[in-house]
Order: C-alpha cells, then structure tokens, then sequence
C-alpha cells in the first residue's frame, strides 16, 4: 500500500483511490512522477522531523495544494522559521544542535502532529508516536503496522546520523533519546520500519536490538546516562504503599494511588530525563509519556484521572495536555495560578510553557478537596515563585506535604527564590508559619529525596527566612515595585485594538512607538492601536511613580501584528 520517491530523502506514498499522502517530501520532485506512482494529487504532507532534506520542497507542494502537517513540538520550524534564523545565535554559540538544518523560508501549516494522537487522512489511519533522537521533536508515524520512523533508524544497527544525536555542545543527549525511542517502537510491534533513508526492515525486532546495542556501547563509552536502562526497567520507587516517586522526570513527579485503580498525578513536566537540549526555544523541550505504560503495569493503575501541578512552571506542567489527551486525565490546580495556565501569554513571568494548558477544576486554597478516600488541602506557598501551593494529605498514616520547589539541596535547607517569579523578602519566613501550622512528616519537593521533617526543622526554615527578610530590609536602598502591564504578550491582526491593564502603579503614562497611539480608559487602563501593518512584539512601556519616586519606564507589553 506504500510507494518509495528517492531524492534527498526516501519520500513515502500512500495512495487513497488516485489521492496520495506523503510521509516528508524532500526536494519535491515526487509531484514529477505522481503518474508513475498510480497518483494524480498530493493532498496532504506528514513531516516526521524538521531537517532541510526531508522538508526543502515544502513550499512546492503547498503551491500544488497539499496540507502541511508538522511534528507539534517543531511547528516553528516550519511556520515560523524566520524568527528562528533571526534569533539563533551564532557567535560564541557552544549550542550544537542542528537546529540549523531547517526550512530556508517558512511554509503555511494546516496542523500539528500531536503526541499520541490518531489522525485520519485518505483511507489510513496514523498513530503519532514521539521518538526523540535524531532530533528533539522527531516523530514515527504508525499505520497499519508500518512504522516510518523518519531518521530514527536507518537499518539494523545503524542510523543515519551520529551528529545530529548531540544536542549540546559535546553531549550525547540523542544517542540516550534514541535507544528510548527505539524500545517504544518495538515495543509497539510494527511489521516494518520504513525509515527515510535505508532500506525497509522487515524483522523491526532484530533491527532494532543490534541498534540499541550498538547506541548502548557508545553510551557506555561516553559515561553518558549510566542508569538508562536500570530507570527503564524501574521508573517508579515507592515513598509509601499509596505514594511514588517518578525516578526519572526532571523535576520529581508523584503518584498517589487509590485502592479503586486510579491514580492523581502531582507535576509531571518531562518525563524520562535523559539529557536537555541547549537553547529554550520549543523544539528543545520535549514532554512525552514515556513511564505511563509502566505505571500502570507495575501497580494496577488503570485510569490516571488527574494531574495537578504545585506551581506552572514548565518542568512541572509540560506533560499535562499530553495527559489530558492521550490519557483522559483532567487538569486541576490552585486558584492563585490556574490563569497562568490558561493563558501564559498574559503575564511576564519564568518557564511559562508555550501552549495554554485548559484548567478542567480549580480548587480553592485552604478548603479540603475529595479525590476517591483521600482529602487534599492547597496551601499558598509564596516563595520559588508568588504562584505556588504546598498540597497537604495524609497517605498510609503520613502526614504529607509536597512543596515543590520550595525549600532546595538535599538537607532541604536551601531557599530557591528567583525575583522574577514575584519574589517577597517575607515569603521563607511566612511559609516557615506554616509548616508549624500543619506539621508534616514528610515533606516531598520537586527536585530533592523526601525529607522527614519535625518541629526543629520547621524553626530552622523560620530563622533562615527571618534571616532573609531582614538581610533584605538592610541591602536594599529604593522601593522594588511588582509593576506589570497586563497582558505582557498580545497578537492581534493588524490595525487591532489591544486593551491593556497596568497593576502596581500610582501613576503612569503609557509609552508607544512613533506612529502608534493610546487612549486612557481609567486610571490604570488603556486601548492601544497601531498602523494596520504586520509588526512582531512592538514595545509598549509604562512610564511609572510609585509611593512618590518617578522610576521611569519599568513595565513593558509587547504586541505582534499579524497578516489579515
């Protein structure tokens, strides 16, 4: 049911009737021999990965009126690929990845390829599953039984590049992404691996392993990721018999298991580390799923029902619509920071994650909330970050209190505050309150071992915080506002109206480019409009005075006009 084109890459055919769909492009020379090939139109394009090779003839097929369809974490390689080579460094860059192998000029995009997700094209059904390795975002498309694995694999024992595995600069994140990848696929069974450059393997089992073994020794070699296999096989360690640990997320992500089978998940950003890659761009941050299956095989869980983050940040959030939609879960989170979930683009604050994360229930602070025999309680823990809970339960005769990241290093000592995130110099005295308050036995942070924790621990964060917030009163000279322009990030069409909020002023006047004009709708509201041109991030500034001193200019919005 498949046809192969050769030119820069193997550029697959999967007739429907006389339509066809293509699995990557290459230099779209396949639109010459369509006839050949029993095919009369290309009607839609599955990128399995965003290099040059596979994608240079992109543009040629959307003229002839094919569908675009892009792997979800690489879509601004395709569509936004002039903001990449704009602001890609260059010099003094120790970043290796070849992010840099991309599309010259962008091309119009019908849709993303989400992890996970079935999608329907012509007569075929194809399953997208996420396959890290040759690059951050590379996917394998699985339709009946075949797997076309892009450049995951190019034949038994072989891929197709090494350098594209290094995605920092001497690191060998993708060879670890790879043999990962490589086990998900087999695991799934497929009858052939058609990759884009190599042979098809008809025996996907014995390919696979020689290339696993193959990675594992160069691994080895390289003393990267020593544990890989051992997490593989053991991801999940118990903290008590209703309370796990993932061992292998970036930031630790917890389990607690109801004896009815289902399982409420607290953050859940990327799971199975095995190496970032540099830069901060999409691409370069990859959620998936990878421990799921082996949660539910090793303890009976059979329905992850929610997931709820102690604070937004992306290594505690990036999973979450991938849960959602691949897994049924809902989303919960506290009341002080489900918006920012919803709508990152409105507020200027660290680590937000480049999508809106829709918020199914938002809970209350301080007021019990049920989930199946257990009553959870969320606590405003104002600290790392102003948008923060402690989630408060009691599991297998524990009193547990999970912080996040809260309290740092492995004594739990450490107090891991960032100004960006709204810092206040009382918050570590403030939370140290509360854990006198409640009095926990264990306290279960986001980057640390569990800690059993009693009164004298409690006193001891109380100190460190006084300490802090007098150390704070003495340094520190003139007043540190929390001024915001609200939203921070707009994208209208050209020529719109934007609405924007000021907070934290007593006064302002709002500050716009030549050309561009305001009106003041209340003291601390305003309408701004441009010329009716496409422009990206245009500056607006809030020219501020507080409790009497006039500090300038210190809050910005950025606005993008867009096409239409």
């Amino acid at each position: 049911m498949w046809v192969r084109h050769r030119d820069t890459c193997t550029v697959y055919i999967i007739p429907s009737g006389r339509d066809g769909v293509l699995i990557d492009c290459g230099d779209g020379s396949v639109l010459d021999h369509l006839p050949d090939y029993g095919v009369d139109r290309v009607t839609d394009v599955l990128m399995t990965h965003h290099h040059r090779d596979q994608g240079q003839g992109l543009a040629r097929l959307a003229a002839a009126g094919a569908r675009i369809w892009v792997p979800h974490q690489e879509q601004d390689f395709f569509h936004s690929v002039d903001a990449h080579w704009q602001g890609r460094e260059v010099y003094n860059s120790y970043n290796s990845r070849q992010d840099r192998f991309s599309l010259l000029e962008p091309v119009p995009v019908a849709g993303t390829l989400q992890d996970y997700a079935t999608y329907r094209f012509g007569d075929h059904d194809f399953t997208v599953v996420p396959t890290p390795g040759h690059t951050t975002g590379s996917i394998t498309l699985i339709c009946e039984g075949m797997a076309f694995t892009g450049d995951l694999i190019a034949g038994p024992g072989q891929v197709w590049s090494l350098a594209a595995t290094q995605w920092s600069y001497n690191g060998g994140e993708g060879i670890a992404g790879s043999v990962l990848s490589l086990l998900d696929v087999k695991d799934r069974q497929p009858h052939v691996l058609l990759p884009s450059h190599g042979e098809p393997m008809h025996d996907p089992a014995t390919a696979i392993d020689l290339t696993v073994e193959r990675l594992a020794s160069l691994k080895d070699l390289r003393r990267h990721n020593p544990r890989l296999f051992a997490l593989r096989d053991k991801p999940y360690e118990a903290v008590t018999p209703h309370v796990l640990k993932n061992r292998t997320s970036m930031s630790n992500a917890y389990v607690l298991l109801s004896d009815s089978g289902k399982a409420l998940l607290i953050d859940f950003g990327y799971d199975f580390r095995f190496g970032q890659a540099d830069g901060a761009d999409r691409a370069s941050r990859r959620p998936w799923l990878y421990t799921i299956p082996m949660l539910k095989r090793d303890f009976g869980v059979r329905k992850i029902d929610a997931v709820l983050p102690t604070h937004y940040h992306d290594d505690h959030v990036a999973g979450l619509n991938l849960l959602r939609s691949a897994e049924g879960a809902q989303v919960w989170a506290g009341e002080n920071y489900a918006d920012i979930l919803d709508n990152p683009a409105r507020y200027d604050l660290p680590c937000l994650w480049y999508d809106p994360i829709p918020v199914d229930r938002v809970l209350p602070l301080e007021q019990p909330v049920q989930w199946e025999e257990y009553t959870l309680t969320l606590y405003p823990l104002p600290g790392h970050t102003a948008h923060a809970v402690a989630i408060a339960f009691e599991a297998d005769g524990k009193r547990m209190l999970v912080t996040g990241d809260q309290w740092a290093d492995g004594d739990g000592l450490g107090l891991n505050y960032v100004y960006k995130n709204r810092f206040h110099p009382s918050d570590y005295r403030r939370t140290a309150e509360l854990l006198l308050q409640l009095k926990p036995d264990l306290l279960l942070s986001g980057h640390w071992e569990p800690i059993a924790v009693d009164e004298a621990y409690a006193r001891r964060l109380l100190e460190r915080g006084a300490e802090l917030e007098r150390l704070h009163a003495d340094l520190v000279a003139g007043p540190e506002p929390d001024v915001r322009l609200l939203p921070y990030q707009s994208t209208v069409p050209a020529g719109a109206a934007v609405q924007i909020t000021l907070e934290g002023a007593d006064e302002a006047n709002l500050v716009v480019p030549d050309g561009w004009s305001f009106t003041r709708l209340g003291p601390a509201t305003f309408t701004v409009t441009g010329p009716p041109v496409p422009a990206r991030r245009v500056r607006v500034a809030a020219d501020v005075t507080v409790g009497g001193v006039r500090l300038g200019q210190v809050a910005e919005a950025l606005i993008t006009y867009t096409k239409g």
